[in-house]
């Protein structure tokens, strides 16, 4: 068990360092954005490589920011009914739906995902608009972002686990019990 709680500790490492340097895809479609708006205003100037790029950057952040998500326990569920569940039933219950539902539809979306994006980049597909940029870059974080929530999802079994095993204190965490990031002074 503790081979796999390093491996989980990696997983969420990793995770972490990409969900958090999302944010930069984040202000890249704002600017991205902001600078089309401007462009088309003021010069009547107006671009659909830049329009479909901020597109393609939200696209990437969402994507590439599950995993965070899964690991900071911000993802959604059914609150009304896990809530009324202890501790001990509800890490049960994750541990069944990672294993049974997350991790079958993360595998099946990498082979799918990568399958369209290879198939993308194969036949230089681009936008249907005049100009816009090509798609296979976008395409290729369907399998990135599902294969980094795949590997999330095998983290958080094992936290569910080492919880019903007696091994650790919580379930899951949040974001306030990881370590400060980088210089973060607003997490301990």
């Amino acid at each position: 068990m503790d081979t796999l709680e390093r491996f989980s500790r990696a997983i969420d490492t990793l995770n972490r360092v990409i969900g958090r340097a999302t944010v930069w895809l984040i202000l890249g479609a704002i600017v991205v954005s902001a600078a089309n708006a401007l462009m088309r205003k003021f010069f009547g100037l107006a671009s659909n490589l830049w329009l479909e790029g901020q597109w393609h950057l939200y696209g990437a952040a969402f994507l590439c920011a599950g995993a965070y998500v899964l690991q900071v326990d911000e993802h959604v569920r059914v609150d009304v009914l896990s809530r009324r569940f202890g501790p001990r039933l509800q890490a049960g219950l994750d541990l069944a739906v990672l294993v049974l539902v997350a991790l079958p539809v993360c595998v099946l979306l990498v082979g799918l995902g990568g399958r369209l994006a290879l198939n993308a980049w194969r036949i230089g597909e681009t936008s249907w608009h005049p100009g816009g940029p090509v798609h296979w870059p976008v395409l290729m974080c369907i399998p990135l972002g599902f294969g980094l929530l795949g590997l999330q999802a095998l983290s958080e079994a094992v936290k569910r686990a080492s919880f019903l095993l007696g091994r650790r204190p919580n379930a899951s965490l949040a974001e306030a019990d990881l370590p400060a990031f980088f210089g973060d002074r607003t997490t301990p």
